[in-house]
């Protein structure tokens, strides 16, 4: 019995089998870790998941809103934009756009209030302005205005274009201010970039100044304020019948309406034309809205008063003394209504060219 009992004791530790409960805490501890790191991986997938729905969302209302803007405020009727995609480049979505066949990129902001017609490449920008302006003679750009007795000064614009009406705002008071010491006469560009409403404005405008001259600044101011050219026409006593007859037959004469509804005459295919002074605006390179024309030279005064009626002055042999007038330094709002501008620079314009 002894020798039985030596040899258990001597039994070697090695071969002990492993504590049951200390492999159950083993394995507890490695499926609560699978468990933790389960749930992680699941509440990620869940957070990408929303956001992709929220920006799925987010860009179907982008993209609602961008087509309803554009087709109801920029495209002529009968046109429509078709947007290909929507992607976020930094703070902006990026809209692909395709109208009449032709592609576009245009910018919108995350909150839909603000729309770009197009991006500028910043350093591609400026590289190509240096290089223009190390081919050009420094007095290129300062070239002197024609003296005369009596300035010559054409005004080219879209009706509805907002750079056009702002300094149509501007030159007013200057034309007010001088009266029949300058020959002052409001043209348009030999395209339309705001649809029919735009072809109509002009053709009512055209025949103010061809019938009833002496009216056309009383009926711009109204119409500058409100954009309500029938109430305008009221209050400024215009002879309606008689425009409306004028409309008519310059509608005739140039085929304004006739190439509204005639694509294939569209300037680049995007735009209707107003041919009433296509011969001017070949002769000056107008190419949009607004361009200022003095003496026959373009001018690039800014298009606050007082800047335009330095511009003007400067034309004459003999300034009178109304040039000596203090006109506001303040820009005007662009678009219709009241207001001012933050600059008095001459800024951007519509043009399509």
């Amino acid at each position: 019995m002894e020798n039985v009992t030596e040899k258990k004791e001597n039994t070697p530790i090695e071969n002990t089998p492993i504590n049951k409960r200390s492999v159950a805490f083993i394995i507890g501890i490695v499926l609560l870790l699978i468990l933790f790191l389960a749930g992680i991986y699941g509440f990620n997938k869940i957070n990408v998941a929303k956001k992709i729905i929220q920006q799925t969302k987010a860009t179907e209302e982008i993209k609602s809103k961008a087509e309803k803007f554009i087709n109801e405020t920029l495209l002529p009727p009968g046109m429509k934009v078709n947007i290909k995609n929507v992607a976020m480049e930094g703070d902006l979505y990026n809209l692909s756009l395709e109208i009449d066949g032709k592609e576009y990129t245009s910018y919108m902001t995350k909150d839909g209030k603000k729309f770009f017609q197009s991006g500028i490449d910043i350093e591609q920008t400026i590289k190509e302005v240096q290089d223009t302006k190390k081919n050009q003679p420094d007095e290129a750009s300062n070239a002197p205005v024609s003296k005369t007795d009596k300035p010559n000064v054409e005004l080219f614009v879209m009706s509805h274009c907002p750079y056009g009406t702002q300094i149509e705002k501007g030159i007013l008071p200057v034309v007010e201010t001088l009266k029949n010491k300058i020959d002052f006469t409001l043209k348009f560009c030999d395209y339309a970039m705001h649809g029919e409403k735009e072809l109509n404005e002009q053709l009512t405008q055209y025949c103010i100044q061809k019938n009833e001259k002496n009216k056309l600044n009383t009926y711009l101011s109204c119409f500058l304020k409100n954009s309500d050219s029938a109430s305008c026409l009221k209050s400024t006593g215009i002879d309606i019948v008689k425009n409306d007859a004028c409309v008519k037959s310059t509608d005739e004469q140039y085929s304004v309406t006739k190439k509204l509804n005639d694509k294939s005459a569209w300037t680049n295919g995007n735009f209707p034309p107003f041919d009433v002074y296509k011969d001017d605006n070949a002769k000056y390179n107008v190419e949009g809205s607004p361009v200022l024309i003095i003496n026959g030279s373009k001018s690039e005064a800014n298009r606050d008063s007082a800047s335009l009626l330095t511009a003007i002055c400067s034309a004459f042999n003999n300034p009178p003394a109304e040039c000596n007038n203090k006109l506001s330094s303040a820009a005007p709002a662009p678009g219709f209504g009241e207001g001012t501008a933050n600059s008095a620079t001459s800024g951007s314009d519509c043009a399509a060219k």
